[in-house]
């Protein structure tokens, strides 16, 4: 199997049982913090010894427990078979394996990406052993496919370049539809007349196969799923097949989206809902201070959906045609800045903090991804 260009890999299959926490190139340290008041701030790793991860204490069957903290902006996660999770970093550009115990391996660092602003490496999607990631490169964001084996990752492609990148609106997030095919969230990177270009890839919602080429039954014969949309970065669907976008507004309304192919969702024309024929209009919103939503998961007959700004997560009942219930906002101020969200094997949520990006106020172990049960 061809050796990546663009990642440094631990290739050996010891060296994932193993699980090493960091390469002792000087970055962050990953542990697995028993879940204490004051979880142990994360190190920094100063000697070329790869530290391992310990696995947190037990826990009271339905609380929050942390699976590991010391990360630095996890962005997405994604299951593969068998239990293990990989987890994008944003701004160092790690792709790491976490197991449910909490320890931790880096699979290595993307060397093409270019993290800055609210760019660098984004989402992650797992199929048939195939990964597939989202990053911000040097001109653009792109999605890249790789093969996962006992030797670590391979068969580097490029699959789809060309998305527009900025300091802003990236999107991001990966994920496969119930329909087999590759589903990806794109922003307008601030130039808000992309959204409504559908010769653009920014502020959409792209929809292809596994090699990057329309999937068939695209509303447009494109890459282009829906348009007119300012930045999603959460894809979700229910027992139904129903596609659910979670979308940033700008300065009054964050909303959750009920997407149709070939809808148009009015930005930058319409934020929140609007009384225009031409756009579709949200199924929910919020003001920017309750939400800001990033990760959208669908558990227990409703979404669940990270918050950034609005540091909670909040659970969406819906119905059975689709209509949202009255949402309950959970674990508010309790973690901070909420980014990932991720339905995981055994009924529970795997949440990721995003304290470190910025724009939060990191506190002792963070960032960190905790393990939350259905309530």
């Amino acid at each position: 199997m061809r050796k990546l260009r663009t990642i440094v890999l631990l290739t050996a299959p010891a060296v994932l049982a193993a699980l090493a926490a960091c390469s002792g190139d000087g970055q962050t340290r990953l542990t697995a913090a028993a879940p204490t008041a004051a979880p142990t701030a994360a190190t920094t790793a100063a000697t070329t010894a790869a530290p391992t991860a310990s696995v947190p204490a037990a826990v009271a069957p339905g609380a929050p427990k942390d699976v590991v903290t010391g990360l630095a902006v996890p962005w997405a996660i994604a299951f593969l078979p068998g239990g293990d999770a990989l987890v994008t970093e944003r701004d160092t550009a790690r792709l790491l394996r976490v197991t449910p115990a909490g320890k931790v391996t880096e699979l290595g660092r993307i060397a093409d990406a270019r993290p800055g602003g609210e760019g660098g490496l984004l989402g992650v999607a797992v199929k048939d052993r195939q990964v597939f990631l989202y990053y911000t490169a040097e001109q653009d964001n792109r999605i890249v496919r790789y093969r996962l084996g006992q030797n670590g990752l391979g068969d580097e492609q490029v699959i789809v370049r060309g998305i527009p990148k900025g300091g802003i609106h990236n999107g991001g997030r990966l994920a496969f539809g119930p329909d087999g095919y590759l589903y990806a969230t794109t922003g307008e990177t601030g130039e808000r007349e992309l959204a409504q270009r559908r010769d653009s890839l920014g502020g959409k919602i792209l929809r292809m196969t596994v090699d990057g080429a329309p999937a068939p039954g695209n509303p447009f014969g494109t890459l282009v799923y829906s348009y007119g949309h300012r930045n999603v970065e959460g894809l979700a669907w229910d027992t139904a097949g129903r596609l659910y976008a979670s979308e940033f507004g700008a300065n009054t309304y964050d909303e959750i989206n009920l997407v149709r192919p070939g809808a148009n969702y009015g930005w930058p024309v319409v934020e929140g809902k609007g009384h225009d024929a031409r756009f579709v209009n949200p199924i929910l919103t919020w003001s920017t201070g309750e939400a800001s939503p990033s990760g959208m998961a669908y558990a227990d007959g409703g979404l669940w959906v990270g918050t950034l700004r609005g540091q909670r997560l909040w659970q969406v009942p819906l119905g059975r045609d689709g209509s949202p219930g009255t949402p309950v906002a959970r674990l508010t101020g309790r973690y901070g800045r909420l980014r990932a969200v991720t339905a995981a094997p055994g009924g529970t949520l795997w949440v990721g903090t995003s304290n470190k990006d910025g724009r939060g106020s990191p506190r002792p172990g963070d960032d960190r991804i905790i393990s939350v049960p259905m309530p």
